[in-house]
């Protein structure tokens, strides 16, 4: 039980290390994506905290299995750059034993790797795309901010000072309209009204922009006359409002309807899904025998490797999913082979290691 603790907790706290590391790279890269997109004012600035823990789930059924399998390797390659494995060996320890020791937390992983990749991605993946597509679904100035010029559409730069207090109606606001290309205008116009807000007709489904107590200038490039109209109520037509997408992908599906869909993409989706739980088991069986290293190589000696092993394994699968997906492959078979032909090359080298030794 002694080893048993040491070992897990090592390979536990490296893990986690090398799973913090790749999880702060990959949501700070997302995070800057869609930061950007809200800079621009595709999406509000008060929905990106919901967006990242949406996707949370989905960074994590990939990120838990290599973050394992680094574990094991640079936990184990450091007890046999310490000689403890020595000592090990001395009081006993074979590589099958060491090897049940590993697969404990393997369990433990390979539990959490399945409540991401059967419940929690798939739900997580439908809430990311359901509040975007609410978003694109809502009028078009609805993502402007008070202070800034903003491009909302068809030509037009917009500014507002601020809302009112419940955020219906905007103060201040100042709508610049460009000659888009090809059209028979050439006139750029500048609005500038009190106060405006939006509104859609139910019948035609068309979206506007209404202003109130204003002024409305129209000047065209290289003539000196300009227009002006002052006016209490204009009305900017925005364009037809978009309906909802159908979110029916099959990546927003849950697993059981994947299990009782019979079509192939569905059951390249399910066997995807199913396949990450056993490939932390595989991951686990690959790098024991690959964390073994000569003091005099160092700890690393074998990582570039192990990371070309896992790059193909991943690979194969995927491109094994697509397959299943068009249809070039039987979903009898599906991506199976994929793991079996990495669970042999485990059992291979575990039976490489056995027959050496772990001195």
């Amino acid at each position: 039980m002694i080893l048993f603790r040491y070992l897990t907790r090592e390979v536990l706290l490296t893990m986690s290390a090398v799973a913090g590391i790749l999880l702060l790279v990959i949501m700070g890269s997302r995070f800057i994506r869609y930061f950007s997109d809200a800079a621009e004012g595709d999406i509000p600035v008060t929905i990106l905290g919901s967006l990242m823990v949406f996707h949370l789930p989905g960074f994590m059924e990939l990120i838990l299995p290599l973050s394992f399998f680094l574990g094991i390797l640079l936990a184990y390659g450091q007890l046999y750059m310490n000689s403890e494995i020595t000592v090990m060996v001395a009081c006993g320890m074979s590589p099958m034993r060491l090897l049940r020791v590993t697969l404990l937390p393997a369990s433990v992983v390979a539990v959490l790797v399945g409540l991401c990749s059967l419940w929690l991605t798939p739900a997580g993946a439908l809430q990311t795309e359901a509040a975007l597509e609410e978003q694109r679904s809502r009028l078009d100035v609805s993502v402007l901010a008070p202070g800034r010029f903003q491009d909302f559409g068809g030509g037009r730069t917009a500014y507002i000072s601020d809302f009112s207090s419940d955020g219906t109606e905007m103060q201040e606001v100042l709508v610049h309209e460009q000659p888009v290309a090809g059209a028979e205008k050439t006139h750029s116009y500048v609005t500038r009204a009190g106060s405006g807000y939006q509104e859609t007709s139910m019948e035609t489904g068309s979206r506007f922009l209404v202003l109130e107590d204003g002024e409305r200038y129209g000047v065209t490039p290289g003539k000196q006359a300009a227009e002006r109209l002052t006016f209490e109520r204009y009305t900017l037509r925005l364009g037809l409002s978009r309906n909802r997408q159908e979110l029916d992908a099959l990546e927003y599906a849950t697993t059981t309807e994947l299990w009782n869909d019979p079509s192939p993409r569905a059951q390249a989706q399910f066997q995807w899904r199913a396949g990450l739980p056993l490939m932390v088991f595989i991951l686990a069986l690959l790098a024991q025998p690959l964390s073994r290293v000569n003091p005099r190589q160092g700890r690393f000696a074998k990582l570039l490797p192990a990371v070309f092993l896992y790059v193909a394994y991943l690979s194969l699968l995927l491109a094994a999913v697509d397959a299943v997906g068009k249809g070039a492959l039987e979903v009898a078979l599906g991506v199976w082979p994929v793991h079996g032909l990495f669970l042999a090359l485990g059992c291979l080298l575990l039976w490489h290691s056995q027959r050496k030794g772990m001195r």
